[in-house]
């Protein structure tokens, strides 16, 4: 039987989480139409007769008010339309499904990397603070954190691209993959995939490493660390079976808080490197003004982030007894 407790609190989690997609939905429905220019403004040519940009933003909903738009805009989220693309003229669903899986792998890949640098190297400067390598270690976090994305993005593209052969510096895939046998396609889709994947995800590691570190002094000090070392177990198990098992936690909540980052860094990535991704479609769109494209793939990352947000809060919540017990608040 599910506790009511627990029931109750993924009810207002839920609730909570669904008002405030909404809220951002609607401020980036409001500002992205009181924001200059319109998609009728591509037509902004003499040449072109006034009636016929007239016709155009008649045929958009955009020479109707803006709180009967927004209204419109409302009923349609709640049949499930979220309406055609204004650049590519068809169902902007159909067209984030065509790009969501190529983010999904960029940032799915790029967040396994984050945690097993931060992870390993976190490990690796904990057991032996206050030496010359864990300063260096945390140094070298410490600056990869500090390091715009847009800038270290760039460097991978001028100077590791050009140093290492016959490494991609820009899209998804060759102009010849079609015609590759499956196996060489997929080779050829990981070479285009090293360098954003390395960039987003070295960029991201720094918070992971710090986070390890300090959680596993803080559990390394323990008694019943003390006692497995005095038993006559060995530095490593002790440290990744029993030290790294109990700092798991805030690990757990910085995995849920990692995604929206890098969401939100792959759009960087996505322009940088060309990538043919949810964030380079919405810069795309922004820079158009296609408005229900913009809309559709922000309430597609607000949903993300939701869940990556309360997934990270339940599992947090299942793993750490003392934040158990808010469950029943």
């Amino acid at each position: 039987m599910v506790d009511r407790g627990v029931t109750g609190y993924l009810l207002r989690r839920g609730l909570a989480s669904l008002l405030l997609l909404l809220l951002v939905l609607s401020l980036t429905f409001f500002a992205l139409r009181l924001a200059p220019g319109d998609p009728s403004a591509r037509l902004d040519d003499p040449r072109i007769p006034p009636e016929y940009q007239q016709r155009l933003r008649a045929l958009y909903g955009l020479d109707r008010p803006l709180h009967e738009q927004y209204v419109d805009w409302l009923g349609g989220v709640a049949r499930g339309d979220w309406g055609v693309s204004f650049t590519h003229r068809r169902a902007v669903t159909d067209v984030l499904s065509e790009r969501f899986p190529a983010t999904l792998l960029l940032t799915g890949t790029s967040l396994a990397l984050q945690f097993a640098i931060g992870i390993a190297l976190g490990v690796v400067a904990a057991r032996r603070p206050g030496t010359a390598r864990d300063a260096l270690i945390r140094l070298a976090a410490m600056v990869l954190y500090a390091l715009p994305l847009f800038w270290l993005s760039l460097l991978a593209v001028e100077v590791v691209a050009d140093l290492v052969p016959g490494l991609p510096s820009g899209h998804m895939r060759s102009v010849d993959s079609d015609a590759m046998p499956a196996g060489e396609r997929l080779l050829d889709v990981l070479r285009h995939l090293f360098l954003p994947v390395l960039t987003l995800g070295v960029d991201s590691g720094g918070g992971v490493l710090r986070l390890t570190r300090n959680s596993l002094l803080d559990v390394l000090s323990e008694d019943y660390i003390r006692t497995a070392r005095a038993k006559g177990l060995g530095d490593g198990r002790v440290v990744w079976l029993h030290g790294l098992k109990n700092a798991a936690a805030p690990l757990i909540q910085i995995f849920g808080l990692s995604f929206p980052f890098l969401l939100s860094g792959s759009l960087v990535v996505e322009v940088v490197f060309s990538w043919p991704g949810m964030g380079r479609l919405t810069y795309e769109a922004v820079k158009a003004h296609d408005y229900p494209l913009v809309l559709a793939a922000t309430a597609l990352a607000g949903t993300l982030v939701v869940a990556g947000n309360f997934f990270a809060d339940i599992v947090h919540a299942a793993v750490a007894p003392r934040v158990r017990g808010t469950l029943h608040a």
